[in-house]
């Protein structure tokens, strides 16, 4: 991520204006308590106090581990044979730096990006005091790029933790801070504003609905803490939009919205068990409002409603423009798409419904996926990888596209094959099958597949 970077004068004037905006008799006195985290000791504007209580908080992390390089070249199978040294994947070593946030003290937990420890077998955490730990993988979430680490043999061991912000009332111009480790520099700090909110469509990750700032944010700044003035985490930052991995005051971050829903998820099961609504939609452009009877510029809009999913069974009808979840209102169909998505599988929510001029509520339960595809068929093993999978009508997985490329395919699955159980235990659905391999890690499965008329055995690797 990338951010505009400020001068010292013009950080001073900045502040100063605040500051004077902030002592207004005016203002609501409850901002008291900011003003003086505002000034240090000789009454200067200064970030200084603030800062000294979170950035203990933001840990440095460095990673080593093995990644599996794929043959430059695509041999047809049929010719594999011949060329078996430029047919084999290759393991070949690596170490990466980033960045983390602590958000429990009491047990070590600490939020980072999935890319920073994706692939990683060791995991080392730096704290801004010197010390260092070792860490182990709670679980990561590829989509949000999201994961959540634990200091191993974390006992009594005294942290920081950074609160987050529960008001979720951020506004375009908001004062903010990252707090990271670009380039490996160590902890750095940079200000900005928040320069967009809702951010979608950039193709960064699976799930956007970024919080975009020109808070200067750099290659190892990832997994670091976006905070605002009061301290509080907002935001983990993510990525950066420019060339060569460099600053140019374009930067974003993952909502805490969403963080504190995935971490919840990964903490209880070590995944993130995504929940689905059963839409398809589009954004809503001032046309389309205005076709609609629709006076507001934000929303998600419905062109179709799938059977038997959760938004059938609340009501919810092709044409309806989708205004809030839970009560808090929706700009876009992208960031419709996240908030659902990261609510979780069997998520009670309350939506807010624009239909036939009239502003209605509807409640309904968010339903299991009947399909994965990309990272999470990965996360099920690295075996499905390349996969697409889907619930079978009357029992099973069927597998609906496969790569050549994939381990899956080498080992001999073929697409429209259904997966009917593991090691003899009945496979109904595909968080059956997911269940099923988590019980037997560390083993060798064997899968049974439907092909037709006939029946076989592929046997998973163990992972």
């Amino acid at each position: 991520m990338k951010s505009l970077k400020l001068s010292a004068i013009a950080i001073a004037v900045g502040c100063a204006t605040l500051l004077s905006t902030l002592s207004a008799p005016s203002y609501a006195a409850d901002a008291r308590p900011l003003i003086a985290a505002m000034a240090n000791d000789s009454g200067e504007p200064s970030l200084a106090p603030m800062l000294k209580k979170v950035i203990p908080a933001v840990v440095n992390i460095s990673v080593k581990g093995t990644k599996e390089v794929r043959p430059m070249f695509n041999i047809p199978e049929e010719f594999r044979f011949m060329f078996p040294q430029l047919n084999q994947n290759r393991e070949r070593e690596f170490r990466a730096l980033g960045s983390g946030v602590i958000i429990d003290a009491k047990k070590g937990y600490i939020v980072t990006n999935h890319h920073v420890v994706e692939d990683a077998d060791q995991i080392r955490i730096a704290l801004s005091d010197g010390r260092e730990f070792d860490a182990k993988k709670i679980g990561t979430d590829p989509h949000t790029d999201l994961a959540l680490l634990q200091i191993k043999d974390f006992d009594g061991i005294e942290l920081t933790a950074l609160p987050m912000d529960t008001r979720d009332d951020l506004e375009v111009g908001d004062f903010v801070v990252a707090i990271g480790n670009p380039f490996g520099l160590g902890q750095t700090v940079t200000s900005g504003i928040i320069s967009a909110l809702g951010r979608t469509g950039l193709n960064i990750e699976n799930i956007e609905n970024f919080i975009q700032t020109d808070a200067a944010i750099n290659s190892g700044n990832s997994g670091g803490a976006l905070v605002n003035l009061r301290g509080e985490l907002i935001g983990i930052n993510t990525a950066i939009l420019g060339p060569n991995g460099g600053n140019i005051g374009i930067g974003f971050a993952i909502p805490v919205s969403m963080v504190k829903s995935v971490v919840a998820q990964l903490q209880e099961f070590g995944e993130v068990r995504r929940g689905t609504l059963g839409v398809a939609g589009t954004e809503l452009s001032n046309d389309l409002a205005e076709s609609f009877g629709y006076k507001g510029s934000s929303g998600a809009f419905v062109n179709e409603v799938f059977d038997d999913s959760a938004a059938a069974k609340a009501g919810i009808k092709p044409g309806d423009i989708i205004t809030s979840i839970n009560g808090k209102p929706i700009s876009s169909f992208g960031e419709l798409r996240a908030t659902i998505a990261t609510l979780g599988a069997g998520a009670d929510i309350t939506l807010g419904i624009f239909r036939d001029g009239k502003n209605i509520e509807l409640h309904t339960t968010l339903q299991e996926p009947t399909e994965i595809t990309g990272a999470d068929a990965g996360q099920l093993s690295s075996f499905f990888e390349g996969v697409s999978l889907a619930n079978h009508d009357g029992g099973g997985v069927e597998v609906t596209t496969i790569s050549e490329r994939s381990l899956a395919y080498r080992l001999g699955m073929r697409e429209g094959d259904v997966i009917t159980s593991v090691n003899r235990d009945r496979v109904e659905t595909i968080n059956d099958l997911k269940d099923k391999l988590n019980k037997s890690k560390g083993r060798v499965n064997a899968l049974r597949i439907q092909r037709g008329d006939s029946q076989l055995y592929l046997m998973l690797p163990s992972r």
